[in-house]
Order: structure tokens, then C-alpha cells, then sequence
């Protein structure tokens, strides 16, 4: 072997060892979160990059549907602990981001997977078509 091939041969090694220190950052960040963590316009960006999927509730308080999902949420929260991390925006509170997202209707619900948006979901709806949604991404992450 050359001089070389050492030096592609430590460039992959360190290339591998980044992506699996950073699939364990994921996973480490996600594990011990047991309750949908609270996002505003100044946390957002941040938080969204965290985690590999993210759901996303976009309600008020004075909304009668989202007090109806909220205990769902909550509940899948603690059911998904190290394989979805749960959010919540206040859209009074946090216009910027309701803004960004188009979002018109709430409760609304976004599934983010890699920092991307991959599902939205508008209205109150049972547990079963929730975690149906979720199952869809989480099985495709771990393709």
C-alpha cells in the first residue's frame, strides 16, 4: 500500500467516526425526552436541526380542538421517547414561525424528518391516525 492509500484509508475512517458520532448525539438527545419541549420564534431553527423527527404542534390556547390533542400528544410523547421528539408552538406567541409555515388552521401538526417537513396534518384527529403518520416516518428514517 502507498502513502496513498494510508491517507484515503484515514479520511474514511474519519469521515465514519464523524457519522456515527452524530447518529449518537441524535439518538443520545432524543432518548431522555419524555414531554413535547417548547419551541419559539428565537429556538426554532436550533431544535429543528436536533432531531431526526420532530412533530410539530401548532396551537393556542383558546383553541377547543387543541386542547382536545393536546393530552395525545402528550401521551405519544412518552409512548415515542427515543424515536420521535414532540414540539409545540404557541401561534399567539411565536408569529414568526406561523408565519414562515403558512400556518392557518390549528391545531396543525408538521412531521419534520432531517429538518425537512415531510407531513402536515390539520385538525384534531384519533391517536391511531397519529402514530399511523409517524410510523410512515420512522420506518423510512431507518431504511
Amino acid at each position: 500500500m502507498s502513502g496513498s492509500d494510508d491517507e484515503e484509508i484515514k479520511a474514511i475512517k474519519q469521515r465514519k467516526m464523524a457519522e456515527l458520532q452524530k447518529a449518537l448525539t441524535s439518538k443520545t438527545a432524543m432518548s431522555g425526552i419524555r414531554e413535547p419541549i417548547t419551541l419559539t420564534d428565537s429556538n426554532f431553527k436550533n431544535e429543528l436541526s436536533k432531531y431526526p423527527i420532530l412533530l410539530i404542534d401548532f396551537w393556542a390556547p383558546w383553541c377547543g380542538p387543541c386542547k382536545m390533542i393536546a393530552p395525545i400528544i402528550e401521551q405519544l410523547a412518552r409512548e415515542y421517547i427515543g424515536k420521535v421528539v414532540f414540539g409545540k408552538v404557541n401561534i399567539d406567541e411565536n408569529r414568526m414561525i406561523t408565519q414562515s409555515f403558512g400556518i392557518q388552521s390549528i391545531p396543525t401538526m408538521m412531521i419534520f424528518k432531517n429538518g425537512k417537513a415531510v407531513d402536515i396534518i390539520v385538525g384534531a384527529i384519533p391517536k391511531a391516525q397519529l402514530e399511523t403518520r409517524l410510523y410512515k416516518q420512522i420506518i423510512s428514517l431507518n431504511k
